[in-house]
């Protein structure tokens, strides 16, 4: 079956292959971490290793497919057999290289570029390693006669590895059978899943022909294949068991009607054309309904389509204030028009809420990633370390999860670098040898803490004084500044102790890449460390950029909006509690505590005719370190906003300070949304 061209299939093969190498990753890590390959963690190497490897095939993307077929054969043998002499460590190695090959060309492959390297080394360390186990491991005396011992340097074809399995191409084929596969609605790409079901049965069987004929070349035989389903008649040696657990492993199918058919040129006496295999109540075909049915309430669906989903529903909550909020409308007494309005907030409100839950996703797998950071990490640098997740079921948005990878990342190795301690270091201070780094994510109102904990050393106060004097950071005395803001002083811009260039510290790239990335999804970093103790990172983040609930407020003819989550409190100021320090920086004093002042109107240069402030109304504003009043003209009221990003060509000019987008009013009026950390900084 020639293929001529695959660009509508490379998005769902780049999906399904990224998901089954990252449950490969884990799978390696928990092997690693418990220093024992269980039976269940082989199935799931080996069965990841074969999809990989036949939808690679399928893509005529090769050098993939045949490591993929090289580790496959790998884990089907230490499946079978069992073998006692194995070195979880260097198999580890072995296959998280294999794993680190595949990602390598996926990424190729995602920005447009021909994935050509070459395999060819890995490949033979492959079968090395199995020839290894091979000739240091007692094996059965009846599976010496497998034909995966006799490949030393090629693999065989899955139908030559599996017993039961022959193959078509050698062995007249016994039983013919026509099958009709229903896939569960709304799965999309009905022709691309028909083709690949295609593509894998010819482990097992000859293709004689299929209906849809044009599924590889017509995307339109789709619309075909979701109506009237897709038939496929072939040839094989395997049992209506093995057939029907051969469609049960694939995914998407919600009903398959099989049939035993006699071969139009040697009939069976004993077989009646078109005969039913067996009792539906007892078929395994059954089963496998049952188990696909599961899929059917999940499908997949293109991010894009997510965003422009999430677009319209903030033109809808613009529209509908818009409409609620319309000046024509002030100082009109309608009853009815008052009650349609809140039906309409109502199911705006829910629509609201139904979006934003489908674009959560669990912090899990990001988290789960840092298992392999943590384990390349500890080993190049000597060092016991392990990795406890706490909350990986917490959800955010699906654009902040993809902003935090990194930042995450970072912290992370710093962590393992900077702060755990080598293990006889940890003994000689009484601490356990092995090392503790701790992700945890947890739900607060709005928004959600992400802490990275670690039990090392901590942050030296004094270092960290004398590198920001150094440098000219410090902006108040060293005796007038608190632990905490010692702290944060290594988040500021090329800050770092580290005085030796390694693989992972020591470039003049700190902590400022890291706070700037999460600034960019609107939220902020907390640093906090006991000497001798250890350090712990909070970052807290929104769970969505989308649509926030904002306090809308005036100062000249300009409109803002802040974020209510940044908001202590807003009062109306008295003069007598104003004062000035020797600087001549305005403070307030509220329930004796003194806090700065920032006019908006001269921090914006917005004319205005409120300058004194018994005038206007004081908003404090807080983030993780402090908190600041800002002097304003006028509130205006709380409602929700959609976040909409600066034009470009603002951006590139200059950034300015405190400006985090812009939102439309009810009114039709444009407001600036502000954000707390650089209206405090």
């Amino acid at each position: 079956m020639e293929r001529t061209n695959f660009d509508h299939m490379i998005e769902p093969f780049l999906f399904e292959t990224a998901q089954q190498i990252e449950q490969l990753e884990q799978a390696i890590i928990e092997a690693d971490t418990t220093g024992y390959f269980s039976t269940e963690i082989v199935n799931d190497i080996f069965r990841n290793m074969h999809s990989i490897k036949s939808s690679s095939a399928m893509m005529q993307f090769n050098n993939i497919s045949k490591v993929s077929h090289a580790t496959e054969d790998l884990f089907f043998f230490i499946r079978e057999n069992k073998p006692t002499k194995v070195d979880s460590a260097s198999l580890c190695d072995l296959v998280l290289e294999a794993i680190d090959f595949n990602k390598l060309e996926l990424e190729k492959i995602k920005n447009g570029d021909k994935a050509a390297s070459d395999e060819s080394s890995l490949i033979a360390k492959l079968h090395e390693y199995l020839n290894l186990l091979k000739n240091s491991n007692v094996i059965k005396q009846e599976t010496a006669k497998d034909p995966v011992t006799k490949a030393e340097t090629t693999t065989a074809p899955m139908s030559e590895r599996n017993p039961g399995l022959e193959s078509p191409s050698t062995t007249t084929p016994k039983n013919r059978y026509k099958a009709l596969i229903h896939f569960i609605k709304d799965c999309e790409m009905e022709n691309i899943r028909a083709y690949m079901i295609t593509h894998n049965l010819q482990d097992i069987a000859t293709i004689e022909e299929f209906s849809p004929h044009d599924i590889a070349e017509n995307p339109e035989s789709a619309e075909a294949i979701k109506h009237d389903g897709f038939t496929i008649i072939f040839s094989s040696n395997q049992t209506v068991e093995e057939i029907n657990t051969f469609f049960g492993h694939l995914a998407f199918i919600e009903r398959i009607d099989l049939n035993q058919v006699v071969p139009e040129s040697k009939p069976s006496p004993q077989q009646q054309p078109q005969q039913k295999l067996a009792d539906p109540k007892h078929n395994v075909v059954k089963e496998t309904q049952t188990n696909n049915n599961n899929h059917s309430k999940m499908i997949s669906v293109n991010v894009h389509k997510l965003d422009k989903l999430m677009d319209l529903i903030g033109e809808m909550v613009i529209s509908e204030a818009m409409v609620t909020q319309n000046p024509d409308l002030k100082g009109l007494q309608l009853q009815n028009f008052q009650k349609a309005s809140r039906q309409l907030a109502k199911i705006t409100g829910e629509i609201q809420d139904t979006v934003m839950s489908i674009r959560m996703v669990p912090l899990g797998p990001t988290f789960f990633k840092m298992n392999r950071v943590v384990r390349d990490m500890s080993r190049k640098l000597k060092k016991e370390v392990k990795l406890k997740i706490i909350g990986e079921e917490t959800e955010v948005d699906k654009n902040i999860i993809d902003n935090l990878g990194d930042p995450l990342m970072h912290i992370v190795r710093n962590s393992l670098d900077h702060g755990i301690e080598a293990a006889e270091e940890r003994e000689a201070q009484g601490k356990d040898r092995v090392g503790t780094i701790t992700l945890e994510a947890r739900n607060a109102g709005s928004e959600v803490l992400v802490i990275i904990e670690d039990d090392g050393r901590g942050l030296n106060k004094q270092k960290i004084l004398a590198k920001a004097a150094k440098n000219g950071l410090l902006n108040k005395k060293p005796e007038d500044m608190t632990d905490k803001e010692i702290s944060n002083l290594i988040l500021l811009p090329g800050f770092s102790t580290k005085e030796n260039v390694t693989e992972f510290s020591g470039r003049g790239v700190g902590m400022d890449v890291v706070i700037n990335n999460i600034e960019a999804v609107g939220g902020s970093i907390l640093v906090d460390s006991i000497e001798g103790k250890g350090t712990k990172m909070t970052i807290k983040i929104p769970l969505t950029l989308a649509i926030i609930n904002g306090m809308n407020f005036k100062v000249g003819n300009a409109r803002y909006t802040l974020p209510t989550t940044s908001i202590r409190e807003s009062f109306k100021p008295k003069q007598e509690n104003v004062i000035t320090d020797p600087d001549g920086n305005e403070m307030i004093m509220i329930r004796g505590c003194c806090f700065p002042i920032l006019r908006l109107h001269r921090f914006y240069q917005v004319p205005t005719e409120i300058e004194q402030f018994h005038e206007g109304i004081m908003i404090m504003v807080e983030n993780e370190n402090n908190a600041i009043c800002l002097f304003v003209d006028e509130l205006l009221g709380e409602q929700q906003v959609v976040v909409k990003a600066l034009p470009d060509y603002i951006q590139k000019i200059k950034k300015i300070p405190g400006l985090a987008g812009c939102t439309l009013l009810g009114d039709g009026s444009i407001s600036l949304i502000l954000e707390s950390n650089g209206l405090i900084a």
